[in-house]
């Protein structure tokens, strides 16, 4: 049954994915958002829900350590996983999926949307795993510099032209309708939530079932198992972007996630944990870190991204798994 659980999961996560996509494309339109807004802003925190529940509910409503460790594990779990196995497997999308019947050399992006977005990444994860270390006396100027970090983020992006969202798929809530209202875009938004966010909820519980019946500590459970599993509506959604050719979308996707993920939700941790890292989470964060860095300097460097540059920082996650095996 729980493997059928699973399987079933996995469905409603798929199908709720591309009704997501189609959704929040003609929610941008709509708005008159560029096409780096809606990956980076709207897609991005709307898939980053499922995930998000997780630490919130643990920090707000768990008690004693075993609900921090929850805690603390899935805030950093979620960044790593994004700037890893994410952008990996859209890499291995983009590779798999020809354009106009030629490989792809290279991903058709926005390099301005890829620059802020990862340059944002850098900076504001870094002082969130900086105030995990040394800064005791300074946590709370932390935490407020990380939610202003993000607000600043938002007006940046959402100031950016508009208009790019052109030749779009019917909505498919009004399949007929060549310019649906509004409110029909936003109800479609918010079913695909809903079914993303219990998918990924069903998933969740079934994965932490069965860590449970292996013995794995709270705390790799957070870490590992549970930003997997809350991390596949990022991936499904990119893939679908990518195989129509809108990477753009499809990577502001995953970087928008991660700059939401390292300066909201830390900041959150920050306040109400004690937020003391250890030895595995700062592995888990300087992986994270080199991993965005490495696509961050080679975008500056060429002016570009390339398929297998995403697909290397999955290296990055194996070596975290070789230090967990190291370590426990």
């Amino acid at each position: 049954m729980t493997y059928l659980l699973l399987l079933a999961s996995l469905g409603i996560i798929l199908l709720s994915a591309e009704v997501f996509t189609n959704g929040v494309e003609w929610l941008g339109k709509k708005l008159n958002l560029s096409e780096g807004a809606v990956g980076s802003v709207l897609a991005a925190v709307g898939t980053a829900l499922p995930e998000t529940m997780i630490p919130v509910i643990a920090i707000l409503f768990g008690t004693g350590d075993m609900a921090e460790e929850i805690g603390i594990g899935a805030i950093l779990g979620a960044p790593f996983m994004l700037s890893t196995l994410a952008l990996a497997i859209t890499g291995i999308a983009a590779m798999t999926w020809k354009v106009k019947g030629k490989a792809r050399e290279t991903m058709f992006i926005d390099r301005e949307v890829m620059t802020r977005d990862l340059k944002f990444f850098l900076l504001v994860y870094s002082v969130a795993v900086l105030a995990g270390v040394f800064g005791d006396g300074y946590k709370p100027l932390a935490a407020i510099f990380l939610v202003a970090a993000y607000v600043y983020y938002v007006y940046k992006t959402l100031g950016c032209e508009g208009g790019e969202c052109e030749n779009l798929n019917p909505l498919y809530l009004a399949k007929k309708n060549p310019d649906p209202a509004l409110p029909l875009v936003s109800l479609q938004v918010l079913l695909a939530l809903a079914g993303i966010v219990i998918g990924a909820h069903l998933f969740v519980a079934e994965v932490e079932s069965l860590a449970n019946m292996w013995g794995i500590p709270a705390f790799i459970l957070s870490l590992i198992i549970a930003p997997i599993a809350t991390e596949l509506p990022e991936k499904f959604n990119s893939v679908i972007w990518v195989r129509q050719g809108k990477d753009t979308l499809a990577l502001g996707n995953i970087t928008g996630a991660m700059v939401f993920q390292s300066s909201i939700i830390p900041a959150l941790g920050i306040m109400l944990t004690p937020w003391k890292l250890s030895q595995l989470g700062i592995i888990c964060a300087v992986l994270a870190l080199t991993a965005a860095g490495l696509v961050y300097v080679l975008l500056k460097m060429r002016g570009e991204i390339k398929p297998q540059t995403l697909v290397f920082n999955s290296v990055f996650y194996l070596i975290f798994i070789c230090a967990v095996v190291y370590m426990y």
